[in-house]
């Protein structure tokens, strides 16, 4: 029977740029010397992004190239409100709390992006939800993060509806394994007055340089109305996300 080792290289390269990132590096890596030394090679790589239809001839490090142009996705989940309150949690409903509602609802406006159709409302106390982002579940790996250090982006859209006024909180967190912070980014307390334009606004942050040991973004944004009405009458956000950028 045919053994893997005997395969010629050009072969082996070619059956694993078949095979997921993450799994290259977090499983095939650790098979053997010479698996290691392919994965960490810049062939398997340069094949891997050609094949994918990627091609930047200067990149210095074919292996965070190929992981940081493919990943450049949403780590957010359910940024939408399309799936209720999933995947959000540590939730404080103050007030009637959270609410799911269609665009542009009651005194709002339309997003500015068409593919945006529901957002999350506040309510008369404060109301919180947050996610924590596992980066190395993620494909985003340790040395790729210590070493490298790619920009964590970070960005949430809020608005408040023209006949109330609000309030509006961005917090976000660069964690370590043991969910020390390492980084850590609150925006002031926002106030939108009563009878404003309902426009929504965007709010956004970028980490770098943060230095080594990040393996989680802990997200967390809230608000309330100011005029302590029942319902939900506060801060309405949506669209948030956060990406790992070269």
């Amino acid at each position: 029977s045919l053994r893997m080792e005997s395969l010629p290289e050009a072969v082996l390269i070619r059956i694993l740029a078949s095979i997921p990132a993450a799994d290259l590096v977090l499983a095939c890596r650790l098979v053997c010397c010479q698996w290691k030394n392919l994965v960490d090679g810049a062939a398997l790589w340069i094949l891997k992004c050609l094949t994918g239809a990627e091609s930047e001839d200067n990149a210095e490090n074919w292996q965070n190239f190929y992981f940081l142009s493919k990943k450049m996705k949403n780590l957010i989940k359910n940024p939408c409100g399309e799936e209720d309150l999933q995947h959000w949690g540590e939730v404080e409903n103050g007030g009637d709390g959270w609410k799911i509602e269609e665009l542009p609802g009651d005194f709002g406006k339309e997003f500015p992006s068409e593919e945006v159709h529901k957002y999350f409302v506040t309510s008369y106390e404060w109301c919180r939800k947050a996610q924590v982002i596992d980066l190395r579940a993620e494909g985003y790996w340790e040395e790729l993060m210590d070493t490298t250090q790619p920009k964590v982006v970070v960005k949430d859209w809020y608005a408040g509806r023209s006949d109330a006024g609000c309030l509006y909180e961005l917090c976000v967190k660069l964690l370590s394994e043991n969910e020390d912070v390492l980084a850590e980014y609150k925006s002031e307390t926002i106030t939108i007055p009563q009878d404003n334009d309902a426009n929504w606004t965007e709010i956004s942050h970028t980490f770098s340089n943060y230095g080594p040991g990040v393996r989680f973004v802990r997200f967390e944004h809230g608000g309330q109305d100011t005029l302590f009405w029942k319902g939900w009458y506060g801060v309405r956000v949506t669209n948030s996300s956060v990406t790992v950028e070269p």
